[in-house]
């Protein structure tokens, strides 16, 4: 059986598994938009096999994800989190992550949910992309620039246009797939 053509940078069996599940499927749980809000952020410098391998840490570091309850940690809770292996122990991420939770509650009361908040600079829908090549995926969109404009209005951190990119591409809100790749007709949801 002949291997899958997938995006060049999945050349890990991690990378592999979470590129051809989730990678670019539309999200419109609060709880997994907050996850990759978490995640996208603690990238910022490093690589994204670095914070996958974390992963489970981070679930058991802010609280399964649950918006509420990271909300409320306390400078204790987050001194104890600088000593956990477990994630990126960088205290302004860290701190943002408490930060953001707290700002997310804003939206969600604005919005009705982080969804609708999110997914309301790609008008409700994926973008898809035909890209042939890495080399013409952008780092930044006009749509990218947008989320991230507006979020740092509303006190969000580590929401740059590049970290908001990360995420719109891994909640499909972008479908970033290159055309050989067989994740790209899948997610664009018909056959070529």
């Amino acid at each position: 059986m002949p291997e899958k053509t997938r995006c060049h940078w999945a050349n890990a069996p991690l990378l592999d598994y979470y590129h051809d599940t989730e990678w670019g499927v539309p999200l419109h749980d609060d709880r997994l938009l907050f996850e990759h809000l978490i995640l996208d952020g603690a990238q910022a410098g490093l690589s994204w096999l670095t914070i996958l391998k974390k992963r489970a840490g981070y679930a058991k570091a802010f609280a399964d994800f649950d918006v509420q309850k990271v909300a409320r940690f306390r400078p204790a809770r987050l001194e104890k989190l600088m000593l956990d292996p477990g994630i990126v122990r960088n205290r302004l991420k860290i701190e943002s992550t408490v930060s953001n939770a707290r700002r997310v509650i804003e939206v969600q009361k604005e919005f009705g949910s982080l969804d609708a908040y999110l997914w309301q600079f790609v008008g409700g829908r994926p973008i898809q992309n035909r890209r042939k090549s890495i080399k013409e995926v952008p780092a930044t969109s006009k749509e990218s620039d947008a989320m991230s404009k507006d979020m740092k209005q509303r006190g969000f951190k580590f929401c740059g246009s590049t970290i908001c990119y990360a995420i719109m591409q891994a909640t499909g809100m972008v479908n970033d797939h290159v055309v050989d790749c067989f994740r790209h007709t899948e997610l664009r949801g018909k056959k070529d």
